[in-house]
């Protein structure tokens, strides 16, 4: 019986991530570009001895991003990338 549900599940999944695929390449609906732009901004956290933290930060970026629900084509959604535009990186 659980087997019969995650195979269920896995299908489905597999469908949507299929159909969100298609969408993007062959732009369902024609009225929208696939592709979009977020603007993001980056700064760098550096530790200290002193068991403090500095933050060092960059110039905004323009991050390419694809109009659907799941990555495509080595782009991560427009929707993902607006809801973090802040990106940490730790050193």
């Amino acid at each position: 019986m659980k087997l019969r549900i995650l195979t269920i599940a896995f299908v489905l999944l597999a469908i949507v991530y299929l159909c969100d695929d298609l969408a993007v390449r062959y732009r369902i609906p024609r009225s929208r570009e696939p592709m979009g732009t977020v603007t993001i901004q980056r700064y760098d956290a550096i530790s200290e001895k002193n068991n403090k933290t500095e933050f060092d930060f960059e110039s905004p970026i323009t991050v390419t991003c694809v109009h659907s629900l799941f990555p495509h084509m080595g782009y991560q959604p427009c929707w993902y990338l607006s809801r973090h535009s802040e990106q940490r990186i730790n050193y």
